[in-house]
């Protein structure tokens, strides 16, 4: 036997928007969700897991990657990722393997394949620059593709909608790419990445899932909203920019976006459990990550959607499952830029060529109880009027801001965030430590410079490909039907032998 075919086989399974609150050890116990229940008690679960930027595009290159949204340049939702920078799809293909993604993965740009040999669906979400924040035009709210309130007043249930209808297809792909697998045709080991839409906002949910949470206990956030003349200034900016004024949320409205998101988590966990089942029934073994790219306020502090560092909106969960890493609860804090250095080391595969440029650390020894660095965080999207940028450490979370005043919290003592530390002369020097990291980590008037010039011509662009014929960067899925099922260039003996799994039982 190769080296090459005795490297594990890799499932990932991503979903959108996903809190990490909810998952203090696996799932809260009171979620409808038996199958993530059951992958967690046999994982690594990292308690405290953040996003390195609070928004899909840049949080997925950069959890692909390994690198912040400074270093990749994926800086909003429609800044494209480069086909230069290394994902773990190149590294675990270049040692051997086979890689395949079903799902979101939101790549803006030519290159939809980032070191993947084959996508199973195209993204949710469009892939050009149609999406590009102005930082010329502070306060500008762009109402076609800005988030507003009507995901909280249209809350409710429905059996279909445009993100079921993706992730069924998701999911189905997914199940169907995992049997194809068991049938050995490719003796590569193989890395499949399915990636899922929910629970991220409209929360709109089918009924079965909806009336799992008939009389929950939680769809009352555990926080009061702030008064929004009271907000940090960056809190103010996303009220503006979900256009707040134009709503009226009832606690009844409240209510029933949480409900509605509770009710995706159970759906999350159904299609995670149809995958899994197929998986173990098609007798194949892989190490498992899951994992979410950023999560959701869920009406905390009278915020909603993610977009800052917060904890409902920072962290996410992980967990994973591989037999070098002993199940149990992990509470030193990570980051998702963790993951390709981690799926790396499991592999067998060395990163020494492009360590220098990765932020994230390998997670074997810190699930072992050796620490992590002070975990980095960036954010340069909507909402914001030049970067922010964020470190935990410890208990310790800073927030650092050009525009704005520091906000410094206690994240152990004050898991709410309601008590900002920084003008407090007696965390004086804890302050000055984290600004002096922050200062040793970032130029932040280059970074503001940087993100202007991509928005600048990132517009002149998008504009110039919108005028006359559009030649879309959208994945098209390949499926030829000439190559399915039976077809007569096929012996059919030979054809239902070979697609059958188990043989001879």
């Amino acid at each position: 036997m190769t080296q090459q075919s005795r490297r594990p086989n890799i499932l990932i399974l991503m979903v959108d928007q996903l809190n990490g609150t909810l998952f203090p050890d696996g799932p809260a116990d009171w979620l409808h969700a038996p199958n993530l229940r059951k992958l967690a008690e046999r994982s690594a679960r990292f308690a405290n897991c953040y996003t390195a930027s609070p928004l899909c595009a840049p949080a997925r290159a950069s959890f692909m990657s390994g690198q912040l949204p400074s270093s990749t340049r994926v800086y909003d939702n429609a800044a494209e990722f480069a086909s230069d920078i290394p994902t773990y799809a190149h590294h675990l293909r270049r040692a051997g393997y086979q890689t395949a993604l079903s799902g979101k993965m939101h790549f803006v740009g030519p290159d939809q394949m980032h070191g993947f040999e084959e996508r199973l669906t195209t993204d949710i979400y469009p892939a050009d620059f149609g999406w590009t924040p102005d930082y010329r035009k502070p306060g500008e709210r762009i109402d076609w593709w800005y988030h507003n309130l009507g995901s909280v007043t249209g809350a409710g249930v429905a059996e279909i909608t445009n993100q079921y209808e993706y992730d069924d297809d998701v999911a189905h792909q997914a199940v169907q790419k995992i049997y194809d697998l068991s049938r050995g045709n490719d003796p590569r080991p193989w890395c499949l990445t399915v990636s899922m839409s929910h629970p991220h906002d409209p929360y709109v949910a089918r009924r079965k899932y909806w009336d799992l949470y008939e009389g929950c206990n939680h769809v009352t956030p555990e926080t009061d909203a702030i008064a929004y003349d009271e907000m940090d200034a960056h809190s103010k900016r996303l009220m503006d920019a979900s256009d707040w004024r134009s709503s009226t949320i009832t606690a009844e409205h409240v209510a029933r976006a949480r409900r509605g998101y509770f009710a995706n988590i159970s759906y999350v966990d159904d299609k995670v459990g149809e995958i899994l089942t197929v998986l173990e029934a098609t007798r194949q073994e892989a190490i498992i990550i899951f994992t979410s790219d950023h999560g959701d306020m869920l009406g905390e502090r009278g915020l909603w959607f993610k977009m800052n560092f917060f904890e409902g909106s920072a962290r996410v969960p992980l967990l994973i499952s591989a037999p070098t890493i002993a199940p149990g609860l992990v509470e030193t804090p990570v980051s998702t830029l963790d993951v390709t250095p981690t799926l790396a080391a499991l592999a067998g595969i060395s990163l020494d060529e492009v360590m220098p440029w990765t932020a994230g650390e390998n997670l074997i020894p810190v699930a072992a109880g050796q620490p992590r660095a002070v975990v980095p965080m960036e954010y340069a999207a909507e909402g914001s009027i030049t970067p922010l940028v964020a470190l935990r450490d410890g208990a310790w979370k800073y927030i650092r801001c050009a525009a704005d005043p520091d906000l410094l919290f206690n994240v152990e003592d004050d898991p709410d965030e309601r008590r900002n530390l920084a003008g407090d002369p007696a965390h004086a020097a804890i302050l000055a430590r984290m600004k002096a990291e922050t200062d040793k980590r970032w130029d932040l008037a280059r970074f503001d410079a940087e993100v202007r010039q991509s928005q600048a011509r990132r517009w002149v662009v998008y504009e110039a490909l919108r005028n006359g014929a559009y030649f879309p960067w959208d994945y098209q899925p390949l499926r030829a039907a000439s190559e399915r099922y039976m077809r007569n260039h096929m012996d059919l003996n030979i054809l239902e032998e070979s697609k059958r799994f188990p043989r001879g039982e």
